[in-house]
């Protein structure tokens, strides 16, 4: 695993900790060891955690760049592993990589798993009543602890329906998407569908395929609606 700045690899270990700060998705605590703390400039700035103890910050500065607070130390922390581990803010570097492979977003959770499987199930996407979208050939994605998802081809879609925004969401699994309102007669709905233009290599099965979630519209499979 490694964290660069600046230009500069400021952590490369192969041993890191991956550690729930939130339930949804882990953080990396690298060995001071394995971390440039050279480049470390330590402040009397201190963050508090009901688990993980009182922790130092720093300021990581690279040439005429710094970040700080970018760094997070739990010198005597009740969580035993955690002494003498570093935690590198992920928005405040420039890039992650695991091995040879950029990581985005956040980090990756070891116990997620994403499924893409080609179908023949029946889907229909109604909105307000106004059929938007109809396939027989949709492609399911199963994603740990989500719905499945179906991705339908856009020329199964009423693309004039369909009004292009700027939002833009980040995934560390599928990359990065782009997202449509639907105008189904005198009711829009915001950012109702999305796609991946260039879904990163493990997603490249739904390239270009539009998904709309059955919790903001009516998505029937088979003749059944989702709930």
């Amino acid at each position: 695993m490694r964290a660069v700045f600046a230009g500069t690899v400021v952590a490369d270990t192969t041993r890191p900790l991956l550690v729930w700060e939130v339930p949804y998705y882990p953080t990396y605590y690298f060995p001071r060891a394995d971390v440039r703390t050279d480049l470390i400039a330590p402040s009397e700035r201190t963050q508090h955690s009901p688990s993980r103890g009182d922790g130092r910050l720093g300021t990581l500065r690279v040439g005429e760049r710094e970040a700080p607070d970018a760094v997070l130390e739990y010198a005597e922390s009740p969580i035993e592993e955690l002494r003498d581990h570093v935690r590198l803010d992920w928005a405040a570097m420039d890039a992650w990589f695991e091995e040879d492979e950029e990581v985005f977003t956040h980090p990756r959770d070891p116990h997620v798993r994403v499924d893409i499987l080609a179908s023949s199930r029946h889907v229909r996407v109604e909105v307000a009543g106004v059929t938007v979208a109809e396939s027989r050939r949709p492609t399911v994605l199963f994603e740990t602890g989500l719905p499945p998802r179906y991705y339908l081809p856009k020329l199964d879609v009423r693309l004039d329906l369909l009004e292009h925004t700027d939002t833009v969401t980040h995934c560390p699994y599928k990359g990065a998407a782009e997202y449509w309102s639907v105008r189904a007669g005198d009711e829009v709905v915001t950012d109702l569908a999305w796609s991946y233009r260039t879904p990163l290599p493990e997603s490249e099965k739904i390239t270009g395929l539009v998904a709309f979630p059955h919790e903001k519209a009516d998505v029937y499979v088979d003749g059944s609606l989702l709930r």
